[in-house]
């Protein structure tokens, strides 16, 4: 509740006219907004992208937010839409042919991961990308990012049990990919 609480003084201070308010509120989420649509995405260049993105957005309605939610609820719910809507991008662009599903952008951009850590890495981002999006979204926010059922039900608008769902069958195709190879 603490930090609820300081989000929404942050909120109130930037709706005043305090730019320094919003700058606080992007340090403290910009890498959590990072991380989430890097797993969602798969890639840097497309995080990086998303984490703009939102940020822009984050700015421009930041007075329309409605403290309903936590600030954080509010700010996955922008990263989720972005990152879902590009891969959905992707996939219509694959679909088309506009896009060569074996081309991927992995040149040195993550040379600051290290490369053990970056070996594992794309070993996890493997398995995730061959999830169906609604189930790798679920699978995301309840490992990586540590959010509640109903925490992702506020980001998301589905139901608990859609989520558990969703998430149950996240588990069970990742159980067999990863005894498939």
């Amino acid at each position: 509740m603490q930090t609820e609480d300081s989000d929404f003084k942050l909120v109130e201070n930037f709706i005043l006219g305090d730019q320094q308010a919003v700058e606080i509120i992007v340090k403290k989420y910009q890498e959590k907004i990072y991380w989430h649509a890097r797993r969602m995405t798969g890639n840097h260049l497309d995080a990086d992208d998303i984490v703009q993105q939102v940020l822009l957005v984050m700015y421009n309605k930041l007075n329309t937010f409605n403290y309903k939610s936590a600030l954080y609820t509010w700010i996955y719910k922008i990263t989720a839409t972005r990152s879902l809507n590009l891969i959905r991008r992707r996939k219509l662009k694959s679909f088309i042919g506009l896009e060569d599903l074996n081309t991927d952008i992995k040149t040195g951009q993550d040379i600051f991961l290290g490369i053990e850590h970056k070996e594992k890495f794309e070993e996890v981002q493997k398995y995730l990308s061959r999830l169906p999006a609604k189930q790798r979204e679920v699978f995301i926010f309840r490992q990586f990012d540590e959010l509640s059922y109903e925490e992702i039900a506020q980001i998301t608008s589905k139901s608990i049990g859609a989520l558990k769902a969703n998430y149950f069958h996240a588990i069970k195709k990742l159980k067999e990919l990863i005894k498939d190879d």
